[in-house]
């Protein structure tokens, strides 16, 4: 949702529910946690919660099922993207020069 739509969005609420803060500082402070909603979907969300509770709701219930499927959508993302990079790096691995290991034990002291 984009500033705009918060603000329609947060006076319905307001329509409904007297005590619900819909003032522009309410909308710029919410604005980045609804962002990544679609306005139908809030709006949607919103007309459920009139049916089934008395307060005002909060930006979970706001944002609904579809935010949690967006971050692990998200997160899912990120991991393949990680698994890529693990992979290339483990493809591009060497093994250490032949004797390193030799020579780090005795520049160490270590008799083996």
């Amino acid at each position: 949702m984009n500033k705009r739509e918060v603000a329609k969005l947060y006076q319905d609420i307001e329509k409904r529910y007297a005590n619900f803060d819909a003032s522009l500082e309410a909308v710029q402070e919410d604005l980045n946690l609804l962002k990544d909603i679609p306005f139908d979907v809030a709006k949607s969300n919103f007309r459920q919660h009139i049916m089934t509770s008395d307060f005002p709701p909060k930006i979970s219930q706001i944002r609904g099922r579809l935010g949690e499927q967006i971050e692990r959508d998200r997160m899912r993302q990120q991991t393949a993207e990680l698994f890529a990079v693990m992979d290339d790096a483990h493809s591009a691995a060497v093994p250490p020069p032949s004797g390193l290991k030799e020579r780090l034990y005795a520049r160490l002291g270590i008799q083996r």
